[in-house]
């Protein structure tokens, strides 16, 4: 063998016992991940502008962008350009034994950090942060809270909102009818249709029901927010190495000022998939998080 043909040689079997080395070194997430060569994410299919289908059935919205820049800092840990995206729509009521069982590795979409969830999965850097309200029609004389009272009022099934509207039917002695519907697009399909007067869930994905609407000047978002919560990326819980990158691809994110200019193209400019424009305003409390970034649950 020549010079050159055993300095060849030499470097790869280097570079083929680097990377047997540092495959080693990968766990959870990212091992899966590196070793068979496929991300699978969690997307919603109604979850606007979150995560949701455009005119084409392509998944769309401000969290899935977050999703794919995720996707993007795995390329680059573990050095696989041409690591292949896979997606698997998921709904409020499965994604978390999704995320549990390994049939999906992360979602980004319209999914609360809370204390309980805690201990069935764990959760990114706050990615939104928001208050529960309710839509109804600008006639039904429904202000607030209080006026569903007796009342049919609908909201989406497996969601931390679901719970809380019970608890506080409950606590409350409000007699409202509760009706559970499979998504978000089902549920203000009853206030549309009549069958309930409104339906309580997350400020934004209102607006986004809202806006979806041929005459959205028709219903109004309202109610003063009983709590406020916060979406974040999940998946499985102790994966340090994975949480580390997700969590810092979110923080640059945040303060370079790139998921602003994430919010502006989803929340206050038309998208797809007919132009609608949600008009929701960057709020004080967006900008206080994006300049210190935390994955703190807020109930």
């Amino acid at each position: 063998m020549n010079q050159t043909r055993l300095f060849a040689a030499m470097a790869l079997a280097f570079t083929t016992l680097a990377g047997v080395a540092y495959a080693d070194e990968l766990t959870g997430t990212l091992k899966k991940v590196h070793d068979s060569g496929v991300i699978v994410l969690g997307t919603r299919e109604s979850s606007i502008p979150f995560s949701y289908y455009d005119q084409n059935q392509n998944v769309v919205g401000y969290s899935q962008e977050i999703a794919l820049k995720i996707v993007d800092a795995l390329k680059q840990k573990t050095n696989m350009p041409n690591l292949k995206v896979k997606t698997v729509p998921i709904t409020s009521q499965n994604r978390i034994p999704l995320v549990q069982n390994g049939t999906i590795d992360i979602e980004c979409g319209s999914t609360t950090n809370t204390f309980e969830r805690q201990n069935q999965a764990a959760f990114s850097n706050s990615i939104f942060l928001y208050g529960i309200r309710f839509i109804t029609r600008k006639d039904s004389g429904v202000k607030d809270f209080p006026d569903l009272a007796g009342k049919t009022v609908v909201t989406t099934a497996g969601t931390s909102d679901e719970r809380l509207l019970r608890k506080m039917n409950e606590e409350k002695r409000m007699n409202m009818t509760i009706i559970s519907a499979k998504d978000h697009a089902e549920s203000f399909l009853n206030v549309t249709t009549g069958r309930a007067v409104a339906f309580v869930m997350d400020e934004p994905l209102l607006y986004g029901e809202r806006a979806k609407t041929k005459k959205p000047n028709d219903y109004v978002v309202t109610g003063t927010p009983p709590i406020s919560e916060n979406y974040a990326c999940m998946f499985r819980r102790d994966d340090p190495q994975f949480k580390a990158l997700v969590d810092d691809t979110v923080a640059k994110m945040e303060t370079s000022g790139e998921m602003a200019r994430l919010y502006t193209k989803w929340f206050t400019q038309p998208i797809p998939p007919n132009g609608m424009n949600l008009d929701y305003p960057l709020s004080q409390q967006m900008k206080d998080l994006f300049a210190h970034p935390n994955d703190k649950a807020l109930d």
